[in-house]
């Protein structure tokens, strides 16, 4: 049954605002929170809702229950399709995906369990990844006779260079949580009582910070991937004169002067 959540009607999340932080859960734990088109687009519905609220500085984004954060697609719904859906189905995902990585405010992914498949691209499209000691990742995709479909042969390398991310989609293998730490795919493995409160935590810090800076650093981060570091630093400069012509930037440079806390108003 469908659920009214932060004014939306969404079916397979939960989206809640508390302050200055959006939570969305992924709210299907008796499929292990599994990905199916209803899914991706509730997914979708409320983190338009998150970068459009003002007031909301951050999203913290996780999985209901306490084994998966999303284990994957939802077989039974891909196994239907046909080539033509599967790449319409990618496609949706992918968009779904580049609103998150490209939402002009942080997202922390709260990793409370499995992350495989297009929960593993989940996770690698927000800006910090945290994770319990139980978690598992992989991008199983090619024991299934297909390839990762939510970004997992792009997002991937980029954050763990190609040789490690080629080994892992292409023996669709899982790793612990302590093996993604160790090679970056993860940013912290904390205990699993203090999951939230540390994404929180994370969240708070960054909210200290000028919203039109915190915005624009990570577009630069973004797009500088895409491109040569010399584009990029074309990029970084520009964006650094945008920020020099804000209010904030005056309220930043006096209040440091005055050694005093400034009171960023995101002008």
């Amino acid at each position: 049954m469908a659920s009214e959540n932060a004014g939306l009607t969404l079916a397979n999340v939960l989206y809640e605002k508390k302050g200055n932080i959006a939570y969305v859960t992924v709210n299907r734990p008796k499929v292990l929170n599994a990905l199916n088109t209803p899914t991706w687009s509730d997914m979708r519905k409320a983190f338009e809702d998150a970068r459009d609220d003002v007031a909301i500085r951050g999203v913290i984004l996780t999985g209901a229950g306490d084994k998966a954060f999303i284990a994957g697609a939802d077989i039974s719904e891909l196994a239907q399709v046909t080539a033509f859906e599967a790449e319409q189905s990618s496609r949706f995902g992918q968009d779904v995906l580049d609103l998150i990585e490209n939402l002009g405010k942080p997202v922390v992914a709260a990793l409370n369990g499995f992350a495989l498949g297009g929960g593993c691209e989940t996770a690698m499209a927000c800006t910090i990844r945290i994770a319990v000691a139980s978690a598992r990742f992989g991008q199983p995709e090619v024991k299934l006779g297909l390839v990762p479909g939510g970004g997992g042969t792009q997002r991937l390398p980029r954050l763990i260079g190609k040789g490690r991310a080629l080994h892992l989609i292409l023996s669709g293998e899982m790793i612990d949580a302590q093996e993604a730490y160790r090679i970056g795919l993860v940013n912290e493995i904390v205990p699993t009582a203090e999951l939230m409160t540390r994404a929180e935590a994370i969240l708070q810090k960054i909210a200290l910070n000028a919203p039109i800076a915190v915005k624009l650093a990570l577009e630069a981060a973004n797009k500088g991937m895409e491109t040569s570091q010399a584009e990029g630093l074309l990029l970084e400069a520009s964006y650094f004169g945008l920020c020099a012509a804000t209010e904030d930037k005056k309220e930043g440079t006096i209040a440091f002067l005055e050694k005093r806390l400034p009171q960023f108003r995101g002008r």
